[in-house]
């Protein structure tokens, strides 16, 4: 494990440095880009979409949920890190002679998607570990989507309110237009670019053949970068336009997304349920542990009755046995399909000796496990 710890470090320490580089960079445009009011009120307005957003990526995440801190580690990355490394690349590419049209539609979508998508590969090499399959890289994905479609929005309805975004004379009605159609008509566009970035990745870490590893995240990228220039190029021919490809391609694309993101997620209690069998099978763990630790309602319930049996200690170390159990039963997935990780063998017996040191302080309720 000391290789993965060193690569862990080595995560936090880059991640977190270019994090204050990019949000002091972000900081100092915000501040040049409008008077504080405005700013705060566009802050606000930016907001608002945040929470749902989250909310709906961290349901995807129930069954095995990521490490809270690589989650707003994400948001903070799209926040800053790839929003000020897009806006440089984007300003080398205007002094290189890029027109304004050409800068938009090609390569303000380049940049952006190359931006998020850096934090995904920082992952794959130095948290690869954490990366189970396809729903994890969705969830990572959607993270930096969000964060960067907030520091964009802040600065597009700052923009629209003072006037300088030479679509008006900017005020209230200005305002409103773009809140409309940023946050609330196409709130999940961010995410649902760079999401595509993510199943790639997440492609990668599934598949047992060199050639997919290398190429899912790149078809990904492509696919991201595609869909982010059309989406971009139609906001150059009118309103009209815009809404057709939105209506025909865009909203039908994301529709198709959610609903493969959801089947991945119910898909993960069945592939959960034979893992752990196996596991079990080989002496890993109780069978009989298996029932309350498949099923999120079973999960919640044994929370419940090991609180009321033994108070906030016992529903802590139930919790920790929950999810040491799950991280197990994912590890053992990966090992049943082949594409385990280097340090599979001291990963699982870690968690197979954390297991055991639990076990004995606590205990499952003594009733039928509830079912949906």
């Amino acid at each position: 494990m000391q290789r993965g710890r060193r690569d862990s470090v080595a995560f936090t320490v880059v991640v977190g440095i270019l994090v204050l580089l990019g949000g002091l960079a972000m900081a100092l445009v915000v501040g040049l880009s409008g008077a504080p009011g405005s700013l705060a009120l566009a802050a606000l307005l930016a907001a608002l979409p945040v929470g749902p957003l989250v909310g709906c990526f961290m349901w995807l995440d129930r069954y095995e949920p990521e490490p809270r801190n690589l989650l707003v580690a994400g948001l903070l990355w799209g926040a800053f890190v790839a929003t000020a490394a897009a806006l440089v690349f984007q300003g080398i590419g205007l002094a290189g002679g890029a027109s304004e049209r050409d800068s938009l539609s090609v390569l303000a979508p380049i940049t952006e998607e190359a931006t998020k998508g850096a934090f995904l590969l920082l992952l794959l090499w130095w948290r690869r570990h954490e990366l189970d399959g396809v729903l994890d890289g969705i969830v990572y994905a959607g993270m930096v989507g969000i964060g960067f479609a907030y520091t964009e929005n802040i600065l597009y309805l700052a923009a629209a309110y003072d006037g300088t975004d030479g679509l008006g004379p900017g005020g209230t009605t200005a305002l409103t237009g773009t809140f409309v159609v940023r946050c609330l008509i196409s709130p999940f566009a961010h995410p649902f670019f760079t999401v595509f970035m993510g199943i790639g990745v997440g492609v990668a870490i599934a598949s047992r053949r060199v050639w997919v590893r290398l190429l899912a995240p790149v078809v990904g990228f492509a696919l991201a970068a595609l869909l982010h220039g059309l989406w971009n190029a139609s906001t150059l021919s009118g309103t009209g336009h815009f809404f057709v490809v939105y209506g025909t391609l865009m909203l039908p694309a994301f529709l198709a997304v959610v609903a493969f993101a959801i089947y991945r997620r119910r898909s993960e209690r069945p592939l959960l349920t034979e893992a752990l069998h196996d596991a079990a099978d080989r002496g890993l763990l109780p069978a009989t542990d298996i029932p309350w630790l498949v099923d999120l309602r079973a999960r919640r319930h044994a929370r419940r009755w090991a609180r009321q049996q033994g108070g906030i200690q016992a529903e802590r170390g139930m919790r920790a046995y929950q999810a040491v159990a799950i991280e197990l039963g994912y590890l053992h997935h990966r090992y049943l399909r082949g594409t385990a990780p280097d340090d599979f063998g001291v990963r699982g017996q870690e968690h197979v000796e954390e297991l055991r040191q639990i076990r004995p302080y606590i205990s499952f309720p003594g009733q039928v496990v509830p079912t949906r």
